[in-house]
Protein backbone atom coordinates (compact mmCIF):
# COMPACT_ATOMS: atom_id res chain seq x y z
CA UNK A 1 0.00 0.00 0.00
CA UNK A 2 1.38 3.41 -1.01
CA UNK A 3 0.36 7.02 -0.23
CA UNK A 4 1.21 9.83 -1.95
CA UNK A 5 1.65 13.43 0.35
CA UNK A 6 1.42 16.46 -1.53
CA UNK A 7 3.37 19.01 -0.18
CA UNK A 8 1.84 22.36 -2.10
CA UNK A 9 4.02 24.61 -0.40
CA UNK A 10 6.35 26.75 -2.09
CA UNK A 11 9.09 25.87 0.87
CA UNK A 12 10.43 22.54 -0.22
CA UNK A 13 11.52 21.77 3.74
CA UNK A 14 8.76 24.13 5.54
CA UNK A 15 5.76 23.94 7.58
CA UNK A 16 3.50 21.99 5.72
CA UNK A 17 6.51 19.14 4.74
CA UNK A 18 6.63 18.90 8.59
CA UNK A 19 2.95 18.26 8.81
CA UNK A 20 3.55 15.45 6.38
CA UNK A 21 6.50 14.15 7.62
CA UNK A 22 4.71 13.41 10.57
CA UNK A 23 1.60 11.62 8.31
CA UNK A 24 4.88 9.73 6.72
CA UNK A 25 6.52 8.43 10.20
CA UNK A 26 3.15 6.83 11.69
CA UNK A 27 2.09 5.45 8.28
CA UNK A 28 5.50 3.79 7.85
CA UNK A 29 4.63 2.71 11.53
CA UNK A 30 0.96 0.99 10.22
CA UNK A 31 2.54 -0.67 7.40
CA UNK A 32 1.98 1.65 4.77
CA UNK A 33 4.44 3.27 2.50
CA UNK A 34 4.43 6.93 1.26
CA UNK A 35 6.32 9.10 -0.44
CA UNK A 36 6.35 13.30 -0.72
CA UNK A 37 5.75 14.69 -4.28
CA UNK A 38 6.97 18.37 -4.15
CA UNK A 39 4.77 21.07 -6.61
CA UNK A 40 7.83 22.86 -6.74
CA UNK A 41 8.67 26.54 -7.59
CA UNK A 42 7.53 26.89 -11.29
CA UNK A 43 3.93 28.54 -11.95
CA UNK A 44 1.34 25.90 -12.45
CA UNK A 45 -1.31 27.48 -15.30
CA UNK A 46 -5.24 27.10 -14.29
CA UNK A 47 -7.52 25.09 -15.76
CA UNK A 48 -8.66 26.46 -18.95
CA UNK A 49 -11.87 24.58 -19.48
CA UNK A 50 -10.64 23.38 -23.18
CA UNK A 51 -11.45 19.63 -22.26
CA UNK A 52 -8.74 17.89 -24.11
CA UNK A 53 -7.82 16.33 -20.84
CA UNK A 54 -10.68 13.83 -20.94
CA UNK A 55 -9.19 12.61 -24.40
CA UNK A 56 -5.19 13.16 -24.33
CA UNK A 57 -4.26 14.25 -21.02
CA UNK A 58 -3.84 17.78 -20.04
CA UNK A 59 -3.24 20.53 -22.31
CA UNK A 60 -0.54 21.44 -20.55
CA UNK A 61 1.66 18.27 -21.27
CA UNK A 62 4.96 18.51 -19.48
CA UNK A 63 4.16 20.29 -15.97
CA UNK A 64 3.92 19.02 -12.70
CA UNK A 65 0.02 18.26 -12.98
CA UNK A 66 0.44 15.24 -15.50
CA UNK A 67 3.63 13.94 -13.34
CA UNK A 68 1.21 13.96 -10.23
CA UNK A 69 -1.76 12.11 -12.39
CA UNK A 70 0.34 9.13 -13.32
CA UNK A 71 1.68 8.85 -9.89
CA UNK A 72 -1.72 8.89 -8.25
CA UNK A 73 -3.41 6.33 -10.54
CA UNK A 74 -1.11 3.66 -9.08
CA UNK A 75 -1.44 5.11 -5.45
CA UNK A 76 -3.66 4.08 -2.86
CA UNK A 77 -4.63 7.13 -1.04
CA UNK A 78 -3.58 10.63 -1.42
CA UNK A 79 -3.18 13.63 1.27
CA UNK A 80 -2.27 17.03 -0.07
CA UNK A 81 -1.08 19.83 2.43
CA UNK A 82 -1.32 23.06 1.65
CA UNK A 83 -0.16 26.13 3.83
CA UNK A 84 -2.57 28.96 4.41
CA UNK A 85 -1.99 31.84 2.17
CA UNK A 86 -4.55 34.79 2.61
CA UNK A 87 -6.88 32.54 4.62
CA UNK A 88 -7.29 29.88 1.82
CA UNK A 89 -5.48 27.33 0.12
CA UNK A 90 -1.81 28.41 -1.49
CA UNK A 91 -2.61 29.97 -5.11
CA UNK A 92 -0.60 26.76 -6.36
CA UNK A 93 -2.23 23.94 -4.90
CA UNK A 94 -5.41 25.65 -6.18
CA UNK A 95 -4.47 25.79 -9.79
CA UNK A 96 -2.92 22.08 -9.19
CA UNK A 97 -6.14 20.94 -7.88
CA UNK A 98 -8.39 22.36 -10.32
CA UNK A 99 -6.85 20.51 -12.91
CA UNK A 100 -5.82 17.36 -11.58
CA UNK A 101 -9.88 16.77 -10.58
CA UNK A 102 -10.94 17.84 -13.95
CA UNK A 103 -8.41 15.87 -15.83
CA UNK A 104 -8.63 12.38 -13.31
CA UNK A 105 -11.26 12.89 -11.01
CA UNK A 106 -13.00 9.66 -12.20
CA UNK A 107 -9.52 8.08 -12.37
CA UNK A 108 -8.78 8.74 -8.59
CA UNK A 109 -12.54 7.81 -7.30
CA UNK A 110 -12.15 5.18 -4.72
CA UNK A 111 -9.01 6.50 -3.13
CA UNK A 112 -8.85 7.68 0.44
CA UNK A 113 -7.97 11.26 0.54
CA UNK A 114 -7.43 14.27 3.19
CA UNK A 115 -6.01 17.58 3.40
CA UNK A 116 -3.53 19.69 6.45
CA UNK A 117 -2.78 23.05 6.19
CA UNK A 118 -0.26 24.82 8.12
CA UNK A 119 0.01 28.62 9.42
CA UNK A 120 1.33 30.74 11.73
CA UNK A 121 -2.03 31.21 13.64
CA UNK A 122 -5.51 31.73 11.27
CA UNK A 123 -7.21 30.17 8.11
CA UNK A 124 -6.35 26.84 8.37
CA UNK A 125 -10.42 25.79 8.55
CA UNK A 126 -10.93 28.21 5.42
CA UNK A 127 -8.16 26.07 3.65
CA UNK A 128 -9.36 22.68 4.34
CA UNK A 129 -12.64 22.63 3.63
CA UNK A 130 -11.73 24.52 -0.09
CA UNK A 131 -9.77 21.33 -0.47
CA UNK A 132 -12.21 19.12 0.97
CA UNK A 133 -14.89 19.50 -1.51
CA UNK A 134 -12.82 18.44 -4.11
CA UNK A 135 -12.97 14.90 -2.58
CA UNK A 136 -16.63 14.59 -1.67
CA UNK A 137 -17.65 15.86 -5.75
CA UNK A 138 -15.16 13.18 -7.43
CA UNK A 139 -15.92 10.53 -5.02
CA UNK A 140 -13.28 10.04 -2.87
CA UNK A 141 -13.30 8.87 0.84
CA UNK A 142 -12.63 11.51 3.46
CA UNK A 143 -10.07 10.22 5.90
CA UNK A 144 -10.69 11.77 9.37
CA UNK A 145 -8.67 12.76 12.37
CA UNK A 146 -9.54 13.50 16.33
CA UNK A 147 -9.20 17.96 15.14
CA UNK A 148 -8.89 19.94 12.21
CA UNK A 149 -5.94 18.58 10.45
CA UNK A 150 -3.58 21.69 10.85
CA UNK A 151 -0.44 22.51 12.37
CA UNK A 152 0.61 25.81 13.40
CA UNK A 153 4.06 27.47 13.18
CA UNK A 154 5.99 30.22 11.25
CA UNK A 155 8.67 27.96 10.84
CA UNK A 156 9.13 24.04 11.13
CA UNK A 157 10.92 24.60 14.65
CA UNK A 158 7.56 25.54 15.63
CA UNK A 159 5.61 22.78 14.06
CA UNK A 160 7.70 20.71 16.01
CA UNK A 161 6.38 22.22 19.19
CA UNK A 162 3.06 21.87 18.31
CA UNK A 163 2.12 18.40 20.08
CA UNK A 164 -1.52 18.97 19.45
CA UNK A 165 -1.02 19.39 15.91
CA UNK A 166 1.58 16.57 15.22
CA UNK A 167 -1.18 14.25 17.14
CA UNK A 168 -3.47 14.90 14.61
CA UNK A 169 -0.96 14.23 11.67
CA UNK A 170 -0.67 10.87 13.49
CA UNK A 171 -4.38 10.30 14.17
CA UNK A 172 -4.63 11.20 10.59
CA UNK A 173 -2.19 8.86 9.25
CA UNK A 174 -3.88 6.25 11.42
CA UNK A 175 -7.11 6.33 9.99
CA UNK A 176 -5.79 6.54 6.71
CA UNK A 177 -4.08 3.15 7.14
CA UNK A 178 -7.16 1.67 8.39
CA UNK A 179 -9.41 2.77 5.46
CA UNK A 180 -6.68 1.46 2.87
CA UNK A 181 -6.89 -1.89 4.93
CA UNK A 182 -10.86 -2.16 5.25
CA UNK A 183 -10.76 -1.38 1.32
CA UNK A 184 -8.14 -4.07 0.67
CA UNK A 185 -10.06 -6.70 2.65
CA UNK A 186 -13.18 -5.28 1.05
CA UNK A 187 -11.92 -5.85 -2.29
CA UNK A 188 -10.65 -9.25 -1.46
CA UNK A 189 -14.10 -10.64 0.01
CA UNK A 190 -15.36 -9.34 -3.40
CA UNK A 191 -17.14 -5.53 -2.76
CA UNK A 192 -16.09 -3.42 -5.35
CA UNK A 193 -16.91 0.15 -5.75
CA UNK A 194 -20.12 0.95 -6.27
CA UNK A 195 -21.80 1.43 -10.08
CA UNK A 196 -23.32 4.48 -10.67
CA UNK A 197 -25.98 5.96 -12.28
CA UNK A 198 -25.09 8.42 -15.67
CA UNK A 199 -24.80 11.91 -14.44
CA UNK A 200 -28.13 13.90 -15.02
CA UNK A 201 -26.72 17.62 -15.11
CA UNK A 202 -29.21 20.26 -14.75
CA UNK A 203 -29.01 24.22 -14.08
CA UNK A 204 -31.67 26.24 -12.78
CA UNK A 205 -32.41 28.63 -15.53
CA UNK A 206 -36.00 27.51 -17.24
CA UNK A 207 -37.04 27.81 -20.63
CA UNK A 208 -40.43 29.44 -21.65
Amino acid sequence: MKVILVNGSPHEHGCTRAALDEVAKELSAQGVESEVFWLGLEPIAGCVGCGSCRTAGCCFRDDVVNRFVAAAEKADGLVFGTPVHWAGASGAITSFMDRVFFAAGGKLRGKPAACVASARRAGTTAALDQLNKYFYICGLPIVPSQYWAMVHGAKPEDVAHDAEGLQIMRSLAKYMAWMLKCIAAGRAAGVALPTLDPIVRTNFVRQG
